[in-house]
């Protein structure tokens, strides 16, 4: 058999944990880059940072500081301690908040390019038919911006999916709750089990392949419309 049940269940755990991870991302994303595209503060460039480090961190240094943070002996876990919920590393609560960090400025940054391509004038035609800035917001701004949320969406799914780094240092590698299809495959290369990670990751090289091709090819048709 190709794949073990073990396989099937990492990757179920890792198409689970980049669905919510990408709802989560949305829902955190937009504001933050509407915030960075519109703002002219002097915490644009700080916050902007802040957002791209995991681009040049090491996945190993963003989930160490998570698990020192969300350990028994971090501030965030102490405070997870007193509400009753324990803490949460090794857990699946964990590896969402570590994937929303590691994965946030592939959402942010498409989502912040989409926004600015808009410019003002749009929002100022807007305000002069008396649309409120929630309605401005959900009629005028979304429907523009539906190419980015269109990338921020994939890009912000594929690349939980490929997450290792991160998840391995705050979930561990426990079978059927934090072990994703990356620690599995790391898994078979440690008990030289080589077929069954040609598998594993042909599976995913095919899926990231399949993932960019639709984006780009997508991208291709819009500028063709234009």
């Amino acid at each position: 058999m190709p794949l073990t049940q073990a396989d099937i269940d990492a990757i179920l755990l890792t198409l689970r944990l980049a669905s919510l991870t990408t709802v989560v991302l949305l829902l955190v994303g937009t504001p933050i880059a509407w915030w960075l595209a519109r703002t002219e503060s002097w915490l644009k460039r700080p916050l902007a940072a802040i957002v791209a480090l995991p681009l040049v961190l090491p996945p190993t240094v963003i989930g160490f500081y998570l698990l020192v943070s969300m350990g028994p002996h971090g501030a965030v876990g102490q405070l997870t301690e007193r509400l009753g919920l324990g803490t949460l590393t090794f857990t699946f609560s964990g590896l969402v908040i570590g994937s929303v960090f590691y994965s946030l400025p592939f959402v942010v940054q498409p989502l912040q390019n989409a926004f600015e391509a808009i410019g003002r004038a749009p929002l100022e035609a807007a305000a002069t038919l008396r649309a409120g800035p929630w309605d401005t917001f959900f009629t005028v701004v979304l429907p523009l911006a539906r190419p980015g949320f269109l990338t921020a969406t994939v890009l912000g799914f594929a690349h939980t999916v490929g997450e290792f780094g991160v998840v391995l240092m705050i979930g561990g590698n426990i079978p059927g709750k934090t072990q994703v299809a990356s620690v599995q495959i790391y898994n078979h290369v440690e008990s030289l089990q080589y077929a069954q990670a040609h598998w594993l990751a042909g599976g995913m090289l095919v899926f990231s392949f399949v993932v960019l091709l639709a984006l780009y090819s997508g991208r291709s048709r819009q500028q063709a419309w234009r």
